[in-house]
């Protein structure tokens, strides 16, 4: 009788906890069906169908590519670039972090990093990097998304397990524009620098 009473105290506790744990959905990126926001010699900026009604905006410029997520706000949507130093491509598929109630709160994306060789500054397929950039998920709230933090793909056995950490205990809360994300586990030499521009804050009148 005991133990029936604590098998059954076990199984009406386990649904709970399964609720409060984040999941992924995934998504991939249709560029030939995407709205284009601008174009001119400096690049291309678009705005891509998501997940659930969260849009994803693209921007390329000097071969170096930039992703945000969410309901942005106008200031992000123009003035907003986070890429890398060298030249560099995302992948198609974004992994969405959605909290207990199903809202998402960050995304996870590959990038591919065209790091040049030293001795000729050309791009070199044998040096290419590969990093999972984990972002804030912008809100209606607040309409800032941007770059919470890295994981070298390459370096990292568990880089998708990481990453999934990163994206449900750092991103929901990162603050766009007053924190700096930065690598975490372990970052080998072909992670690049990170190149961020986000727009400033407007001042309180």
């Amino acid at each position: 009788m005991h133990r029936y009473i604590t098998l059954l105290a076990f199984s009406a506790f386990l649904p709970s906890s399964i609720a409060l744990a984040n999941d992924s959905a995934y998504t991939d990126v249709d560029f030939d069906a995407c709205q284009k926001l601008s174009e001119d010699e400096a690049g291309v900026a678009l705005k891509c169908e998501g997940l659930k009604g969260y849009a994803i905006y693209f921007k390329e410029g000097d071969l170096r590519q930039s992703v945000s997520y969410g309901p942005l706000s106008k200031a992000y949507i123009d003035g907003a670039f986070e890429s890398f130093t060298p030249f560099n491509r995302t992948g198609s598929k974004v992994e969405w972090r959605l909290d207990p109630s199903g809202k998402p709160v960050a995304a996870i994306l590959r990038y591919f990093l065209e790091n040049p060789d030293p001795e000729t500054g050309a791009s070199n397929p044998k040096l290419e990097g590969q990093v999972l950039v984990i972002s804030r998920v912008a809100q209606e709230e607040d309409g800032k998304s941007c770059v919470a933090g890295y994981v070298d793909a390459l370096a990292n056995r568990d880089a998708n397990i990481l990453a999934r950490k990163i994206a449900d205990d750092i991103a929901p809360s990162f603050v766009c524009g007053k924190e700096t994300p930065v690598y975490h586990g372990t970052r080998g030499p072909r992670a690049a620098e990170p190149g961020l521009y986000l727009p400033e804050e407007p001042t309180p009148q």
